[in-house]
């Protein structure tokens, strides 16, 4: 669709090229129309001056009727239709009519076109046969033809003058909205391409957060539970070298193990970082619900009381549910550690029919245990419940008799299938 340029267009012009091409057309109609309203009045009425430049005045506002041809296409075509029996205004004519096809919508406007061409068809084979028939005063050298060719002719002459133009202006202004249309739909691709970009950069920043998120959590994950071991094994190795040497130095190697593990899977966690194209998604390496005991056991060597109980038939799950399931523990396990210093813990791992349920529960702190200060980001409680969210389970944590309770349930259906035996 073309669009008016700012400061360029003048009353309905949408160009001044367009202006200036009208009103070329007007005073080439116009004039045509003053000179064949001066020869008719000469030639066949006689009349005198006064009425002669009147009638040349008259035709040279019919022709100059195109300078709205743009406006109101259908007032040329009206002027030339009262003109064109005077025998004059076949430029008028012409033009009138292909504005008046090429400009109205079609076919929602198809009656007036169809009807106006026609009136003009007729007009025009009646001029060319009254023209052709008509006696002359001096007398003829040869005969006429017959009449029916004098049909062709004037039939000839009046689908040039009227039917062409239309057809022309019918082609001009089907190909015109043909060319809007395209050019509607491109900019209506375009606007789509440019949404769709939009979303794209969207979703990129998206994904860029959620693995900021991913990773920010694993680094808690792995930092928070190997160095409150690390801590606590300190403060128990600081309080028993006077009294028993050969124990600190089993709590000294514990927190150089407990070190050396935390240290490998942060290598695994920036191994992943440092990747620029990984072909598959790499999760720091994390034990399953299989390695649960190893990891109370740890726990239980840094002073902690801690039971571990299982119940049910073991059944295995997708490594991601048994990773969250034992993050859950761990997350436990490191927050009775921070928080709950000599009281009792007991870790639950149980199979049941809608899913596999983990909890760790802690009593009331107390006990002849000394509290070690650790600090807290709070983060490690919220990262595990959009890990169990997401794989559609349901998690808690909050107060119990006096404690607090931690606990998490898969469903079901991140149970790996079982293999028959052969």
């Amino acid at each position: 669709m073309s669009v008016k340029p700012a400061g360029d267009g003048v009353w309905w012009w949408a160009r001044r090229r367009s202006a200036v091409l009208d009103v070329a057309l007007a005073v080439v109609s116009g004039l045509e129309c003053a000179f064949g309203a001066h020869g008719l009045v000469r030639d066949r009425l006689q009349w005198g001056l006064g009425p002669t430049v009147v009638c040349v005045v008259l035709g040279a506002l019919a022709g100059a009727s195109l300078v709205v041809r743009r406006r109101w296409p259908v007032v040329p075509v009206v002027v030339a239709l009262v003109f064109v029996p005077g025998f004059f205004g076949v430029v008028l004519l012409v033009v009138s009519l292909y504005t008046l096809a090429a400009t109205w919508e079609w076919p929602s406007r198809r009656a007036r076109v169809i009807v106006l061409s026609a009136v003009a068809m007729v007009e025009t084979f009646g001029m060319v046969m009254l023209a052709m028939t008509a006696p002359s005063e001096a007398p003829p050298s040869e005969p006429l033809p017959p009449g029916w060719v004098l049909a062709v002719i004037a039939g000839f002459v009046a689908v040039g003058m009227a039917l062409a133009p239309v057809v022309t202006g019918l082609y001009v202004g089907a190909r015109r909205r043909l060319v809007e249309s395209l050019t509607d739909r491109a900019q209506g691709l375009e606007t789509e391409l440019t949404l769709l970009a939009e979303q794209a950069r969207e979703r990129a920043w998206r994904a860029r957060a959620e693995e900021r998120t991913r990773i920010a959590r694993e680094m808690h994950d792995v930092v928070a539970h190997r160095v409150s071991l690390m801590v606590v094994h300190a403060a128990a190795v600081e309080r028993i070298v006077p009294k028993d040497p050969v124990k600190a130095q089993q709590s000294a190697k514990l927190i150089g193990e407990t070190g050396r593990q935390a240290l490998d899977e942060l290598r695994e966690i920036l191994g992943v970082l440092r990747m620029t194209e990984p072909k598959e998604p790499v999760e720091a390496p994390v034990g399953g619900l299989g390695e649960l005991p190893d990891l109370v056991e740890q726990s239980r060597v840094a002073g902690m009381a801690v039971a571990l109980t299982v119940s049910g038939e073991r059944r295995a799950y997708v490594a991601e549910a048994e990773q969250t399931a034992y993050r859950v523990v761990q997350e436990g396990l490191t927050n009775a550690h921070k928080h709950a210093g000599g009281a009792r813990v007991a870790v639950l791992l149980a199979y049941v029919p809608n899913g596999v349920r983990v909890s760790v529960v802690n009593d009331c702190p107390g006990g002849a245990a000394v509290s070690v200060a650790l600090p807290s980001g709070g983060n490690g409680l919220v990262g595990m419940r959009e890990r169990v969210l997401a794989l559609g389970g349901s998690f808690h944590a909050g107060p119990a008799d006096g404690g607090f309770r931690v606990e998490a349930v898969l469903p079901s259906r991140l149970r790996l299938p079982e293999v028959p035996l052969a």
